[in-house]
């Protein structure tokens, strides 16, 4: 079912339970996120666009443009009827298809990408999904490999990547980011009270020094 959710007083998202649903993975990522003074921003894996209308809530002044990729038809769809919802089609636009087909115009054009990318490897996780939830949870249409090459590919020299993931897949994410020159530079775990980190935020520089920030963990 179609339902509206208001992110701030201002800003305010269609969603759908029919697919898949935002939860506070996203809220975290977008409050995780620096953005810097006329970023040239994108959202990878944007499903309805929530991480970066947050994000855009937070830090209005410093966004420059918004551009938001998503592969599901239905959900970007939805996508594009929120940037029309808030009267913001002169900043924000939505690109339908496969991450891993990064149109060329788009190499090099972003200070900052961010994602919440699907989780799970492909033939993990629930069985019992439909399409469209198994597409946003598990990497049945894109890998990991395939998300952080594009990546590269749309960021220019310089700007930053900040994505959340698994806790557990924290060295095969730092290992492919390295491979594809993304260094990362701020890890901070995420972790229920008296539990073990289960998300990672990170923030990774396309060609930056190496040095890793550790910042304190976040109780959700």
């Amino acid at each position: 079912m179609k339902k509206l959710e208001y992110l701030d007083q201002n800003v305010k998202i269609f969603q759908d339970d029919d697919f898949y649903t935002f939860t506070s993975d996203s809220i975290l990522l977008s409050r995780f996120a620096t953005v810097k003074n006329n970023d040239v921003v994108a959202d990878f894996c944007a499903g309805v666009g929530v991480v970066g209308f947050n994000l855009y809530t937070l830090n209005r002044e410093k966004i420059s443009s918004l551009t938001f990729f998503e592969l599901q038809s239905p959900l970007f769809n939805l996508c594009k009827e929120n940037i029309a919802l808030n009267g913001l089609e002169d900043k924000f636009a939505a690109v339908l298809g496969k991450i891993q087909d990064l149109p060329k115009e788009y190499y090099g054009k972003f200070s900052l990408i961010v994602c919440n990318p699907p989780y799970m490897k492909n033939g993990a996780g629930d069985k019992n999904l439909s399409e469209t939830l198994a597409v946003a949870r598990s990497e049945t249409a894109l890998s990991l490999r395939e998300l952080i090459f594009a990546v590269s590919r749309g960021l220019k020299f310089g700007g930053r990547v900040n994505l959340v993931h698994r806790a557990d897949r924290t060295a095969e994410i730092f290992s492919i980011m390295k491979e594809f020159n993304i260094e990362p530079k701020k890890l901070c775990s995420v972790a229920a009270k008296d539990k073990d980190p289960y998300l990672v935020l990170i923030e990774g520089v396309k060609g930056g020094k190496s040095g890793l920030k550790f910042l304190k963990t976040v109780y959700n």
